[in-house]
């Protein structure tokens, strides 16, 4: 693209007309957002110099060891998205409840789920990691937000999307109108639009997946596995494999070049590894906004109805094609 590029600031609020209720508070949650994802972009830069690699000690609920920058990095997120009062209630793949902001808490009109380090393994060695998020319109009428505020099916998101801390770093988003990326200026401290109404391409041959799990996946998608494998260059087989161990990263890759991700259940992980409410549904969504469909084999991601904030799923994404063919494997197993 040439040209002056809108700023993300400029043109989230060219459309706030589309979005008369909001008066203005979408665009302080948005912002917030960006700000975090700017001053996280940054410590992840220095990651080696100011000493942010490496492990805090401690767990999570997930289980998993806290790397520090994930430590830092949510706490960042809930003290900008407090300050903004702006959101009622959050949830956190770091924190075990439900967050209440401290500012205004009362009067915010949305609910924010988010994980503020995806593939916080990846830091140790410069891989791309990335920040992921949902913003839902509270239900509750008035006070402090509640569970039930977070715990609505991905179908309702106002507003999802994900910051990608790679060779550059890029905030890719949908309010249900479209996917567009912008590109972070480090010289200017500002997000310009670079991809406007992302789509995933047609066709592609490109698998993600953890085949390091294959031992223990259910037959349906080993099968599904060996089928890509196999020399059939009428139906664009074998598939290349593509995997870089970071949600955020492994979408963006299909998103642009086309392809499927996949994380099964299998016989250690029965529900699945990735988490519904901060990871799965809102990439659900901006895959469907971009063409392309996300299930947990069998259903849609965004139909199904969340009973807890860390609930798992497995998960597949990316272009049409391919999620249904994932899909005929497991229906034709059941």
């Amino acid at each position: 693209m040439t040209g002056f590029q809108p700023t993300l600031n400029q043109f989230i609020r060219a459309r706030q007309e589309d979005y008369p209720e909001a008066v203005g508070e979408f665009s302080q949650v948005m912002n917030a957002i960006a700000l975090a994802g700017k001053l996280i972009s940054r410590e992840i830069n220095l990651a080696g110099l100011v000493a942010a690699t490496g492990y805090t000690g401690r767990t999570n609920v997930q289980g998993e060891e806290v790397a520090k920058l994930d430590d830092w990095s949510n706490d960042l997120i809930i003290d900008l998205l407090g300050e903004t009062g702006c959101v009622c209630v959050m949830c956190s793949e770091e924190v075990e409840g439900a967050i209440t902001p401290s500012k205004s808490a009362s009067a915010g009109r949305y609910a924010v789920s988010f994980d503020p380090v995806d593939g916080s393994s990846n830091i140790d060695i410069a891989a791309p990691v990335g920040t992921i998020f949902s913003i839902q319109r509270r239900v509750t009428k008035s006070g402090v937000g509640h569970l039930e505020d977070l715990l609505q099916p991905g179908r309702n998101q106002a507003a999802a999307g994900y910051i990608l801390y790679g060779s550059s770093t890029m905030f890719v988003y949908t309010t249900g109108k479209g996917v567009h990326a912008f590109t972070l200026d480090p010289t200017m401290g500002e997000f310009h639009l670079t991809f406007a109404d992302l789509k995933f391409p047609e066709k592609s041959n490109v698998y993600s997946t953890n085949e390091g799990n294959a031992g223990t996946w259910l037959e349906p998608d080993v099968e599904w596995v060996e089928w890509l494998k196999q020399n059939d260059p009428e139906t664009g087989r074998p598939y290349s494999a593509r995997y870089i161990g970071a949600l955020v990263a492994d979408f963006h890759r299909i998103l642009l070049k086309g392809g499927i991700f996949a994380y099964p259940k299998n016989t250690v992980q029965r529900e699945g590894k990735l988490r519904l409410l901060y990871e799965c549904s809102p990439l659900a969504f901006m895959a469907e906004q971009a063409g392309g469909l996300a299930t947990d084999g069998l259903k849609r991601i965004l139909d199904i109805e969340p009973t807890g904030l860390h609930q798992r799923t497995p998960y597949y994404i990316g272009n049409a094609r391919e999620v249904e063919l994932i899909r005929r494997f497991h229906s034709s197993s059941n």
